[in-house]
């Protein structure tokens, strides 16, 4: 695994799995296998779990950890060949990168849809640059289209809570006052279509997701009829794709409450955070004993370091 950007960079997915909650267990057991390594961590956009975990995902492999945050403490970057760049961006990104590889063994990206053009933003032009000019492994920590740590930690988690083999694994759209990027929940179906659980995907009409990784899988446009017997509701907002970046709709009737909860096979919340209460979910159902936000965030420590730690291997 030369890159990590999909769940498709995985040689074998249940391996990668059985690795992390081998990890979760001993998290410490590989400490020297990131000696003299350095992990370096890219951020244009704001983060609380996805740097706290990786951070210390790398710590936990014995790595050194340098976290750069572009917009506070570096040169504004110029992200387009062929402009004159007169503006306010004094550094390109085609030098920063190679500049920024040097200084480290794996670079983390995290950067985020920026809404002005649909096929900027899914030909994935910020992660690719790192991915084409920095020299050494590149992990996402969230790029435009998706959130691979995410759902893979996303995955890891409805393992650990599953009571039947193929559970009812629903995702549901939910109002947000802005428009937020497709990249988690992509991210999730993608990983969900590649086990063998029953996935449902429920939102408004306009809210269709790409369908390239939709696949064949069709909508469920009533969020009723979506949930009944679900034993894992997975909320989450997000702006149309076809319309792109555009909020059609804040139908607080979306919001997920004990009224659709109860239709559920008892199942358990989950969402990636962080998350607007009474928006995305009702503060009974995020506060309930069903509610496995917290474990699903903890976990994104052990889809990071079982990455890091596939990407290690390489290097000996």
């Amino acid at each position: 695994m030369k890159h990590f950007t999909s769940v498709h960079d995985l040689d074998n997915l249940d391996e990668a799995l059985k690795l992390a909650l081998e990890l979760k267990k001993d998290p410490y057991q590989y400490q020297s296998l990131g000696k003299n390594k350095t992990l370096l961590l890219v951020f244009f956009n704001s983060s609380l779990r996805t740097r706290l975990s990786t951070q210390k995902a790398g710590l936990n492999l014995g790595m050194n950890v340098i976290v750069f945050d572009i917009n506070e403490g570096g040169w504004k970057l110029e992200t387009e060949l062929g402009v004159i760049m007169d503006g306010d961006k004094p550094e390109h990104i085609r030098e920063a990168v190679p500049v920024i590889g040097k200084y480290c063994d794996i670079i983390g990206v995290r950067s985020f849809a920026k809404f002005e053009n649909r096929d900027d933003d899914y030909q994935e032009k910020i992660i690719q640059q790192f991915i084409d000019y920095a020299g050494v492994p590149v992990v996402s920590m969230e790029a435009a289209t998706r959130h691979p740590l995410q759902s893979f930690a996303d995955l890891i988690t409805i393992e650990e809570h599953k009571t039947k083999a193929r559970p009812k694994v629903v995702m549901t759209w939910a109002p947000h006052p802005r428009a937020l990027p497709q990249a988690v929940p992509n991210s999730f179906v993608e990983w969900m279509r590649e086990t063998d659980y029953e996935l449902v995907v429920t939102h408004p009409e306009g809210y269709e997701l790409a369908p390239e990784f939709m696949g064949d899988l069709k909508p469920e446009y009533d969020q009723m009829k979506a949930f009944e017997g679900a034993d894992f509701i997975y909320a989450k907002s997000w702006a149309s794709y076809s319309d792109y970046g555009k909020v059609l709709s804040q139908d607080r009737n979306w919001t997920v409450s004990d009224r659709q909860m109860a239709v559920t096979n008892n199942a358990k919340f989950m969402h990636c955070l962080p998350v607007r209460r009474n928006m995305i979910v009702a503060d009974s159902v995020i506060d309930s004993a069903n509610s496995i936000v917290v474990p699903e965030a903890e976990n994104r420590l052990f889809s990071a370091q079982a990455v890091l730690k596939m990407m290690l291997d390489q290097m000996k």
